[in-house]
């Protein structure tokens, strides 16, 4: 069990720890963004845009989780080899 702390497994651990993040992070910034077109347009914004924008934010936050978790990871197996 040891040795799947080891910087051998360093990529699964950089993917694992993207995916466990990516639903709240995906959700945090939907919210954010439906917030500001509801307030920059004065009501409520429709279904289609909604799912616009969610898809946005899952592309947005692909990418934050991947970055964040590469070098959260390689930083933490920095010195084993």
């Amino acid at each position: 069990m040891e040795e799947f702390f080891s910087a051998k497994y360093q990529y699964l651990w950089m993917i694992l720890l993207a995916a466990m993040l990516f639903l709240p992070v995906r959700q945090l910034i939907w919210v954010l963004m439906v917030r500001r077109a509801q307030k920059k347009l004065g009501q409520d914004i429709d279904i289609t845009e909604q799912d616009r924008l969610k898809n946005r934010a899952a592309v947005t936050a692909a990418l934050l989780c991947f970055v964040f978790s590469a070098f959260y990871v390689l930083n933490l197996f920095q010195g084993q080899s």
